[in-house]
């Protein structure tokens, strides 16, 4: 059982973009109904078609957003970092949700229901406009995303996708290599491709010099060529 200070530290700090529009009595409401919670990983968050019930908060650790496609085709629609926040939408379109959540590692997880979060919406309208701007900036990183996998070819995409690792996740201490280790299979699903063509197309930029592949590891050695194939390819 987590201590009341230790939690209401955990909010503080790691949800202070929240935690600055909240009135004295919306903290202590977070407070008294935040919840904290350890997934494995490849853990199921929640599930496509599960009525949505908790706003969730990424603390530590990495998070899948996916849909299962034709033929059991998995797409990987969105990657979290701490802190972000999801799980939200679908309450408010009064909807199941249209995608699952995994956790890509080990994570650990804080969670509001979602009643406790509507009923301070109505009641603070700085919370009400944190929660618009999250929804409008999230449905502009969808739009994006629609027009790079469709129109993109391979080469851009899979460029495209390990920069999203590096912009997420940052590099290791050797400043060249990214800080998630990702298979095969789950670069081909962010980039919207078969795993065999993952697979070519990462050996292609390995003959180029462009990275280096070591198991899971991919190490950045030409970052700027990478951003030229993503942006133009």
């Amino acid at each position: 059982m987590i201590k009341k200070s230790t939690l209401e530290r955990i909010v503080k700090e790691d949800l202070s973009d929240l935690w600055n529009v909240l009135t004295p009595k919306d903290k202590r409401t977070i407070i008294d109904n935040f919840h904290i919670q350890n997934f494995k990983k490849n853990q199921i968050i929640y599930a496509e078609k599960e009525d949505p019930e908790n706003l969730w908060i990424l603390l530590e650790g990495k998070v899948k957003m996916y849909k299962n496609g034709v033929g059991e085709r998995t797409q990987i629609l969105r990657l979290f970092r701490p802190v972000q926040y999801f799980g939200y939408r679908a309450y408010f379109a009064r909807e199941p949700y249209v995608s699952s959540v995994a956790a890509f590692e080990q994570s650990t997880l804080g969670y509001i229901p979602m009643e406790i979060v509507e009923s301070l919406i109505r009641n603070n309208n700085d919370l009400a406009m944190f929660f618009i701007h999250e929804l409008s900036r999230n449905l502009g990183g969808s739009d994006t995303k629609i027009v790079n996998l469709t129109q993109k070819h391979i080469r851009g995409r899979l460029a495209e996708a390990i920069l999203i690792l590096r912009d997420n996740y940052g590099l290791e201490d050797d400043e060249q290599t990214l800080k998630i280790y990702m298979s095969r299979e789950d670069l081909a699903n962010l980039s919207n491709m078969t795993t065999s063509n993952a697979i070519r197309t990462l050996s292609g930029f390995v003959n180029e010099k462009l990275i280096v592949v070591d198991g899971r590891r991919i190490k950045i050695m030409n970052e700027s060529q990478l951003r030229k194939i993503a942006k133009f390819g």
